[in-house]
């Protein structure tokens, strides 16, 4: 873990006598290996955070706002045995919700669980040094791994070939806006496209195991191109089960105007029929507004602008009232709902059902009468 730490690091600070102060006034003044590893942790990503706030010289493009990954997590539930991967890892931010998570709902974890959660269950790529140093310096600061055990975080091109491993569940956040110079010749994708944010939706489903989950945050383009994007789509719709599209605000992420979605989806034996049988889609963006800052003003629709903070609320809470939408199933993979002005799709055998957001899928057999699953979908009603 050191040696991604201190991978190529250099000392910024030329003035020796700010850097004597810092080291005597700052650095000797505190007993830093008193303080338990949440302290140190929370203090870590604050900084983390704060760096992504500073406009094109942050570290915002690496950073997933932590409220998104508060909101997937919660819904994806990871458990102590298994074994998670971020192929675009960033600041370790997945990781972290992860692991708050399992520790939280899992108080009473075995030895050998809470030695795999420690050491094992994260693996992740990135491929840019910074951020892969922040990540490893965040996973430490959490009690995640120890500084002699070998680095979680792979400094290298995720994309470039299959890694060999499988895991139970993927959650990602692969940059966006940036082209390959060439495509990526793989045998396990099933299409050659220079488009990264396709190639990253191949990728992560060559890493699940059967029956593994996923939750990938992609730009519009990838719901839409046509050509490649759209022999993956189908591709996608027919080995895995893509049961949800969580369509995500504007003004949430560091880099404005990006228009983003969560794509949830498990992966499936192979079967000669397509896996998805219905695609329910969550339009938190219609008439939705978010933003980074905490107290913002109005803006000039009747909307109040509401802190991204609130982001797992709106999806788990408000839903079930006003923010309702209703979905279609098409028969046809590359068929997409056709979201209206009120922000509904229609269902292409003209059955509407309402949808509730990830948070609150009931079961999927309306036969039974025991209380809904978090982690099943919603039974259509007619």
């Amino acid at each position: 873990m050191l040696g991604v730490v201190f991978r190529k690091a250099r000392n910024r600070i030329q003035n020796p006598a700010k850097l004597e102060q810092l080291i005597k006034e700052f650095i000797d003044q505190h007993e830093w290996m008193s303080y338990d590893a949440d302290l140190k942790g929370d203090a870590y990503e604050g900084l983390v955070e704060k760096t992504a706030q500073e406009g094109a010289r942050g570290a915002g493009q690496y950073f997933t706002p932590r409220a998104l990954i508060s909101a997937i997590v919660d819904v994806m539930l990871p458990e102590p045995g298994h074994r998670i991967c971020d192929s675009a890892c960033g600041t370790g931010g997945f990781f972290l919700g992860a692991y708050e998570s399992i520790v939280g709902r899992f108080p009473h974890l075995s030895p050998d669980q809470a030695s795999h959660l420690r050491s094992g269950a994260f693996t992740g790529w990135e491929i840019a040094e910074l951020p892969a140093r922040l990540c490893a310096m965040n996973l430490l600061l959490h009690g995640i791994e120890s500084p002699e055990s070998d680095s979680p975080v792979n400094v290298d091109d995720a994309l470039r070939d299959d890694p060999g491993e499988r895991f139970d569940m993927v959650l990602t956040n692969p940059p966006f806006g940036r082209s390959s110079s060439g495509s990526y010749e793989r045998e396990d994708f099933w299409a050659a496209t220079k488009n990264k944010q396709l190639n990253f939706v191949q990728h992560v489903v060559s890493l699940l195991k059967v029956g593994g989950d996923a939750a990938v945050v992609a730009p519009d383009n990838v719901l839409f191109e046509g050509g490649a994007g759209e022999t993956i789509r189908h591709r996608l719709l027919h080995d895995c089960d893509v049961h949800t599209l969580l369509r995500l605000p504007t003004g949430i992420f560091y880099r404005p105007g990006v228009k983003a979605n969560v794509l949830f989806f498990r992966r499936c034996e192979g079967a000669e029929q397509a896996q998805t049988k219905e695609l329910w889609v969550y339009d938190l963006r219609t008439n939705k507004r978010f933003t980074l800052k905490q107290n913002p003003s109005p803006g000039p629709t009747s909307t109040t602008s509401r802190p991204a903070a609130t982001l797992p609320t709106a999806i788990s809470a408000e839903s079930l009232s006003a923010s309702s939408a209703t979905v279609t199933r098409s028969s046809s993979p590359e068929t997409r709902p056709a979201l209206t002005s009120s922000g509904s799709a229609t269902r292409a055998s003209k059955a509407s059902t309402t949808f509730l957001p990830p948070r609150c899928w009931p079961q999927r057999s309306p036969k039974t009468s025991s209380p809904p699953s978090p982690r099943s979908k919603p039974s259509p009603t007619a």
